[in-house]
C-alpha cells in the first residue's frame, strides 16, 4: 500500500494506514487468515477467504475524502446504511466515504470493516447478523 499512498497528503495517507491497521487487527483477533493484499484499479484491495473484498483509496477529485469500497453485488453498503447511516456517508451501493476533516467514527468503521471480512459465513443472516 505504502507505494500507492507515498504521493498522497498527510492526513489522507494516516487515515489509509489506520484503516490498513483495523484490518489487520481484525484479522488476526478473529482468525480470519491470512490477507491477501493486492492493487486493484490503482486502489490498495484487501481479502480474506471468509469475506468480500474491500478497497481503500484517496482521490485528486474528491480530495476532502477517504474511501473504502465493496463489492456492489453484496449487501453489504446496504446493511451499513440501515445499522450506520445516521454516522457514515455512504454513496451508491459500494463507498463508504470518510471526511478527512473529522475523526474516523471508528466503531462503525470497525464493524463494517469485520462484517465484510466475514461477509461469507454471514451473508444468509438478516443484517449480516449484526
Amino acid at each position: 500500500m505504502e507505494s500507492i499512498i507515498k504521493d498522497y497528503p498527510i492526513n489522507a495517507k494516516l487515515y489509509l494506514q489506520k484503516l490498513d491497521q483495523w484490518i489487520t487487527q481484525l484479522c488476526e483477533q478473529h482468525n480470519l487468515g491470512p490477507i491477501e493484499q493486492s492493487v486493484k484499479w490503482g486502489e490498495a484491495s484487501f481479502s480474506v477467504k471468509t469475506g468480500s473484498p474491500i478497497r481503500m483509496d484517496w482521490k485528486a477529485k474528491a480530495p476532502e475524502y477517504v474511501s473504502l469500497f465493496f463489492n456492489c453485488q453484496a449487501k453489504l453498503v446496504d446493511t451499513f446504511r440501515e445499522l450506520y447511516g445516521d454516522q457514515l456517508s455512504l454513496v451508491g451501493n459500494r463507498e463508504l466515504a470518510l471526511p478527512l476533516d473529522q475523526p474516523i467514527p471508528e466503531e462503525a468503521v470497525k464493524h463494517c470493516l469485520l462484517l465484510a471480512l466475514t461477509y461469507k459465513k454471514v451473508k444468509h443472516l438478516p443484517l449480516l447478523g449484526a
